[in-house]
């Protein structure tokens, strides 16, 4: 029944519609980016055609190695949906893991792993994300594992806020008299009542992620050339905007589509799940 409620407030959502069509048109690129790129994304010189404008044979231009940047786009969102997918995974796994630990146990497991959580938010996402990735030689999965390991913290504080309120639940302390054993009670009893929650926030982490591949591609910390990544494209085109805009602004266009609809899906199913955060 509640299930059935929550797909009918999402079905009457604009918002959570708007966002399920710009992450299809994301996740369509990635998909489908083989068929889609008219051109090698990482072969420059395309006949001498350095900075084309958009138009004609290039429908967003070429950058200044004669690469088209449609293609790039296209397989930069490959890039993209896999470090947020991937990336959350390993937040998901850790999070869910450490935060269950934590509210279930209490006392010094909860002390101990509460106190690794508050030292890793204590530092600005973006600045450790650079500390770690430049401490090791940048490549595809140190960025998936950077950007999965410094999320994990935000994701436990989240599910031992939920355990610490459903564990004295009857069906949990009925469960413990039976004689179930700890895994169990975590797993068939503490898990799927966390389930949504986690759901919501990989979802808007999945934002966060390809913000933060972006940032380091920028830098020159996460994909490495010639490797198409919109980061790494916006980078290359920062010195071009008086002459070539569309180098660094195609790319740029693409973040914000991604962000901007993982970011509506997310709100939508917290608002959903609580109408009370409407406004």
């Amino acid at each position: 029944m509640a299930s059935a409620i929550l797909r009918e407030r999402l079905r009457r959502d604009r918002s959570f519609q708007l966002g399920v069509g710009l992450v299809g048109l994301v996740a369509g690129a990635a998909l489908l980016a083989p068929w889609l790129a008219p051109f090698d994304p990482v072969s420059g010189d395309l006949r001498n055609a350095y900075l084309l404008g958009p138009g004609g044979r290039f429908l967003l231009g070429t950058d200044s190695q004669g690469r088209d940047v449609l293609s790039r786009v296209l397989y930069g969102a490959r890039l993209s949906l896999g470090v947020g997918l991937i990336s959350q995974a390993v937040s998901v796994t850790l999070g869910v893991g450490l935060g269950l630990a934590a509210g279930y146990y209490g006392r010094w497991v909860d002390a101990t792993l509460m106190r690794l959580a508050d030292i890793t938010l204590a530092f600005p996402t973006l600045l450790l994300l650079i500390a770690v990735a430049a401490a090791v030689k940048p490549s595809l999965p140190v960025v998936f594992l950077v950007i999965g390991v410094v999320g994990w913290a935000g994701m436990a504080r989240l599910v031992r806020g939920q355990v610490l309120v459903i564990k004295h639940a009857e069906y949990v302390t009925a469960a413990r008299a039976l004689g179930a054993a700890d895994r169990r009670v975590l797993l068939r009893h503490l898990l799927p009542n966390v389930a949504t929650q986690v759901i919501i926030a990989a979802t808007l982490g999945i934002a966060g992620a390809i913000m933060a591949e972006a940032a380091l591609s920028f830098v020159g910390l996460g994909a490495q050339p010639p490797t198409a990544s919109w980061g790494a494209m916006v980078a290359e085109g920062r010195d071009l905007l008086r002459v070539a805009p569309w180098v660094s602004l195609a790319p740029g266009i693409a973040i914000g589509v991604a962000v901007l609809g993982f970011n509506l899906v997310g709100d939508a199913l917290r608002e959903a799940r609580d109408p009370a955060l409407r406004d």
